[in-house]
């Protein structure tokens, strides 16, 4: 989900770089030091997942896990996207360095509302914390999507039908990463709750 460099306009990326610089104070900010390995693994997780792309128009689809990032980092999951977007663009120039603010914005926010919404679900039993982590999935994507077309669409009108293509192409993504989220969640749950802050 990354965009390329030189696509978007001036006030676009000063945004997304403005809300990557809050989020990721507040998330260094609000970092434990008990915590530091476990983003540690959900950035290399990340950046391992996210390196296989597909490229639709001047962005590319491919596996987030922000849902995840988001109910395991809350606001820690700025600095640990930062990271990995950071580290992909040097080493292997997806994205870039202009717009990893935007880049940042647009996969740290929905994984930061998942976090808000769902983790109060996730503290539950059954059938409630399976349809939280689906959702944390499903929605991660579904914002992210929404994020990063509104961020071409506003930068020039001509970008209407690749942002529209943009939502449609990752909608099969959306129930991927649901899927995975809760098996993930389901699994972290009974073989290591504490990694997911729950007590069963």
């Amino acid at each position: 989900m990354h965009i390329s460099e030189g696509v978007l306009s001036s006030p676009v990326l000063f945004t997304g770089g403005a809300i990557t610089a809050v989020g990721t104070a507040v998330g260094l900010k609000s970092l434990d030091y008990d915590k530091i390995m476990t983003v540690a693994m959900l950035t290399a997780t990340f950046f391992v997942a996210s390196l296989i792309h597909v490229p639709i128009g001047p962005g590319n689809v491919h596996l987030i896990l922000g849902g995840l990032m988001g109910i395991v980092l809350g606001w820690g999951c700025f600095p640990a996207i930062l990271t990995a977007l950071f580290l992909q663009a040097i080493f292997f120039h997806y994205g870039g360095l202009t717009v990893i603010g935007v880049n940042t914005s647009t996969m740290a926010l929905p994984a930061l509302f998942c976090y808000y919404i769902f983790r109060p679900w996730i503290k539950n039993n059954g059938n409630k914390r399976k349809i939280a982590a689906f959702c944390c999935g499903f929605f991660s994507i579904l914002f992210s999507s929404l994020i990063m077309a509104l961020a071409l669409a506003t930068t020039d009108t001509g970008f209407l039908g690749v942002a529209k293509l943009v939502i449609a192409a990752h909608l099969p993504l959306m129930v991927i990463e649901g899927i995975i989220t809760m098996f993930t969640v389901l699994f972290l749950s009974k073989v290591q709750p504490e990694f997911l802050g729950i007590g069963d």
